[in-house]
């Protein structure tokens, strides 16, 4: 076979290795390929190649370096002749105008109109030899910055320019932007020990990306430091780990990078000239109308393909949508339209056809967008050229640019509303009342939109201390169901009381124990809307638990609804002291703190030189209170002189109520802070209490013999959540003190009464529970009992006689802990492993060297006592996830606390157990 021969038929071959849907981007073999293949000099292949051209044999395909296909080949891929005169193009896309596969830009909305100059560009830039240009997208939050670049890396990979298993590797640059040593060490990685709590050698993301594209979002929030190693990357292709001196570390990336602000005051000048391609997409308000409808288009199919029902969305509701157009640009119009599907979704239950959406329902916001519109005469008048009567849009599939990572659980939320649906029809429920049962679903859903946290985490997890997970969820659920009905917020006080309160309801009618029948004389009015939702919730407990809920609970119902009402402030009022003198005011501030043993940022001391204008102090005190929330009111504690009319001055300059005393002494800081801290007093209550302060009265002969001391629990009845409560209490007392201290429940029913009687007999020095008594009178709120708080609060109370106790155990985790685990274990006694877990967890937290909360203490020992059972049963969970990731250092720290078990129970938990720990902390 002779020479030419030779190289067309490789040519062929190779061909004929390609697909119709590969006929993108840079296609063919280029000369050094077949040179080194056939091993023949380089310019014999290039004289005989020329030929083959001339012959009509083959196509030339330009760039760097010239490709060469068979024409033959390509012909009987298109199923057509070409041209004669087709023998050189630019590129393969040239040939196949009728052909072309569509690449993930023609799925973009705009691509051929106001973004064909930036798609023109992101091409380029991925085209652009030999390795592609790094990139810049600017442009306002929500405008598609993310996606824009994810469809950069797509085309890469459709035109063949970055491989099928190319990474494409995101970071925001926010998430430690106050970090600036971590976010390098993120990026960059590190070795171990170049700064502290580095224990270990760690890859970072240039390392994760090689062959692909780092995308950088925010790119703004990176520090000069890590902008000049990101240059110099771009500059030499090495880079170094944070601890290493040399760059002898290489990778292949594409660098992507976003922000929303104007580099050339945010970045510094030397990284903008390392990246020459910025590409600027326009805010949604500058794209044209027929855009601005398609984009409509679009986010209403896919959430028809998630709900797998027809939408029909009027005329007047997608004017609003356009009208309402702002600042959060495609993000916030994607969370209005799913918004709206979800009202149109609860609202349309009752029509098996398809869910409307229509101007009634949209709120107020997008109702606005039409009047905003309609003030536009030119833009109405285009956009009745492309819309002029409802769009109805069925489930047909709607293809996304980019595989969407967003979960399926708004699909799984929609299902399960459906189901419920058609389980409740059914059972022949009215249409009415399955829109108030499934109402909460919804309400999660919109939420999660709105507000994007409509589950506070930490509080879950406490809720989860005291009670099991489906009880848990369900308190969720009627927690959403009363916010609902009485449109006001309700915070966690309230799950944890009705969730108290329930559970000891649950375990009487489990245990068969005898309900109490008391009725509750001067309850909540029955024609109150809190005793109408009240009666709604006895009803979901029956319908929930298949139980009869008596009806004397809807009375603790209500009560609790309306005991819980008032918003939970952790404001308190801000206390200035200020005194003539360099140092006068702060000696007294810091006695008085030494004495309370408290910091608190709310209590200020001004001091008052001789030589310094009363003008620059008062603008002082301003300034210390801008800093702060002062919205309960200023106390005013000064010695004498001008300082006793600054409370009319701050009056003046800002909004803040303030009472003023003069003759400040240390006693009467010291009450101050204890009514405003301890005891919880408002400011008018602190003032009257204080005016006629004198100072403590130590000159007596003859006490009186003390009072028992007591410390009340309040709950609704005063049976259930507040008896859970006092042993919770007693046992706290029992571990920081040897005083008698009683502990006794009461309802929130006649509670004032209840406790003036008590004040008869006991020296009441606390109340714990879901709401605070009328009278003063130190009150630690339930959560502080659920969070572990609530015993450093105790031992301000009782600082006089505190009890020495060596190994201060936490009693509220040792208590939830073995009641969590009495319900889970089946062959292990919680309460014989409680001592060896507890020694577990102590050392663990040593070893991480940072203090734990209760929810994390708790959580951890849990699981660890079923692991250890999971051991015994020999059922040990088998780790899903990459076993590289988990981090070496917590699972020494955690085979070091697990020899425990080993010494005491005979018992070693398996790496699988172990790795799923080291998650947890």
């Amino acid at each position: 076979m002779k020479r030419i021969e030779k190289i067309h038929a490789y040519i062929k071959e190779k061909s004929n290795l390609y697909k119709f849907s590969d006929l993108q981007g840079r296609v063919g073999i280029d000369a050094g390929k077949i040179a080194e293949d056939l091993d023949i000099l380089r310019n014999n292949v290039s004289m005989e190649l020329n030929a083959l051209y001339r012959q009509g044999k083959i196509i030339k395909i330009m760039g760097r370096p010239v490709l060469f296909f068979d024409r033959q080949v390509l012909e009987n891929l298109l199923g057509e002749s070409l041209a004669n005169s087709t023998n050189q193009v630019n590129s393969i896309e040239e040939i196949l105008p009728k052909h072309q596969m569509k690449t993930p830009f023609d799925y973009l909305v705009g691509a051929d109109s106001s973004l064909k100059k930036q798609v023109e560009q992101a091409k380029a830039a991925i085209l652009y030899p030999p390795d592609g240009l790094h990139t810049l997208i600017l442009g306002q939050t929500g405008v598609g910055k993310t996606l824009f670049a994810h469809m950069m890396y797509e085309y890469g990979k459709a035109v063949h320019k970055l491989p099928p298993e190319a990474p494409f590797i995101t970071f925001n640059c926010a998430d430690y932007y106050n970090n600036p040593q971590l976010l390098v060490s993120h990026i960059f990685g590190h070795v171990k020990g170049a700064f502290t709590g580095a224990d270990s050698n760690k890859s970072g993301l240039i390392e994760s990306a090689d062959k692909g594209i780092l995308f950088l979002d925010e790119v703004h929030r990176l520090p000069p430091e890590g902008q000049e190693m990101i240059f110099y990357f771009i500059d030499t292709g090495t880079f170094n780990k944070l601890g290493e001196t040399t760059r002898h570390r290489k990778a292949k990336v594409l660098i992507i990078g976003a922000t929303t602000e104007d580099p050339e005051s945010s970045l510094t000048k030397t990284f903008v000239r390392r990246i020459p391609n910025v590409i600027t997409i326009k805010p949604l308000a500058e794209r044209t109308m027929k855009e601005k409808v398609d984009i409509i288009k679009i986010l209403i199919a896919q959430e028809v393909e998630r709900i797998q029902k027809p939408v029909k969305i009027s005329v007047e509701s997608i004017k609003g949508l356009i009208g309402s157009i702002s600042y959060g640009n495609v993000g916030q119009l994607k969370s209005n339209i799913k918004l709206l599907c979800a009202k149109a979704f609860l609202n349309s239950i009752d029509n098996p056809n398809y869910i409307e959406i229509d101007f009634k329902i949209l709120p107020t916001k997008i109702k606005n967008g039409l009047l905003t519109l309609s003030a536009d005469r030119k833009a109405l008048a285009e956009l009745n050229t492309y819309i002029n009567e409802s769009l109805f849009v069925v489930p047909e599939g709607v293809k996304n640019p980019v595989d969407s990572k967003e979960s399926q659980e708004d699909f799984n939320l929609y299902q399960v509303v459906e189901d419920k649906v058609n389980l409740l029809k059914g059972e022949n429920i009215s249409d009415e009342l399955i829109k108030q049962i499934v109402a909460t679903d919804v309400n999660v859903y919109i939420k999660s939109f709105y507000h994007k946290q409509n589950i506070n985490m930490s509080v879950r997890e406490r809720l989860l201390k005291i009670v099991d997970k489906s009880l848990a969820d369900f308190a969720q659920e009627i927690n959403t169901l009363v916010q609902n009905r009485l449109n006001r917020e309700y915070k966690e006080r309230f799950l944890y009381a009705f969730s108290l309160h329930l559970s000891a309801f649950l375990k009487r009618i489990k245990d068969e124990e005898e309900l109490p029948d008391i009725e509750l004389e001067g309850g909540v009015p029955k024609d109150s809307l809190e005793f109408k939702v009240a009666i709604e919730i006895k009803d979901k407990i029956e319908e929930h638990y298949h139980i009869e809920v008596p009806r004397n609970e809807i009375e603790y119902f209500a009560l609790l609804l309306v005991s819980t009402m008032e918003d939970e402030k952790d404001e308190k009022v801000v206390i200035i002291v200020a005194a003539h003198g360099k140092s006068t005011a702060a000696s007294m501030v810091e006695v008085a703190q030494g004495l309370f043993g408290s910091n608190d940022a709310n209590l200020i001391a001004i001091d008052m030189p001789l030589d310094i204008n009363p003008k620059d102090i008062l603008e002082k005190m301003i300034c210390k209170l801008n800093e702060l929330n002062y919205q309960e009111g200023v106390l005013l504690l000064v010695d004498m002189g001008s300082l006793a009319n600054f409370g009319t001055l701050i009056m003046e300059k800002l909004p803040v109520k303030v009472k003023t005393i003069d003759m400040v002494s240390t006693p009467l800081i010291l009450e101050a802070m204890r009514k405003a801290d301890i005891v919880g007093m408002d400011l008018d209550s602190i003032y009257d209490s204080l005016v006629n302060f004198k100072g403590y009265d130590i000159d007596f002969t003859a006490p009186e013999e003390k009072a028992k001391e007591v410390i009340i629990t309040i709950c609704t009845s005063g049976e259930g959540a507040a008896v859970k409560l006092k042993e919770l209490i007693e046992e706290e007392l029992d571990s920081i003190t040897n005083r008698k201290v009683d502990v006794i429940p009461i309802g929130v029913n006649q509670m004032k009464s209840s406790i003036l009687d008590l004040e008869t007999s006991y020296k009441i020095i606390a109340a714990v529970g879901m709401v605070k008594p009328p009278l003063d009178i130190p009150f630690i709120p339930l959560e502080k009992v659920i969070s572990g708080e609530a015993k450093d609060f105790l031992r301000k109370i009782l600082k006089s006689d505190l009890k020495i106790v060596k190994n201060d155990k936490n009693v509220v985790v040792r208590n939830l802990c073995e009641e969590s685990l009495e319900k889970f274990l089946t062959y292990l006694n919680p309460k014989k492993i409680m001592s060896v877990l507890i020694d577990f967890q102590s050392v663990l937290e040593k070893e991480s060297k940072r203090k734990w909360n209760n929810p994390l203490r708790i959580r951890l020992i849990v699981h660890c006592g079923c692991a250890l059972e999971r051991m015994v049963v020999q059922e040990g969970l088998k780790y899903q996830g990459e076993i590289d990731e988990v981090d070496t250092l917590k699972v020494k720290m955690i085979k070091k606390a697990a020899s425990v078990f080993e010494k005491t129970l005979n018992i070693i938990l398996s790496d699988d157990e172990i790795y799923y720990m080291a998650q947890m902390f």
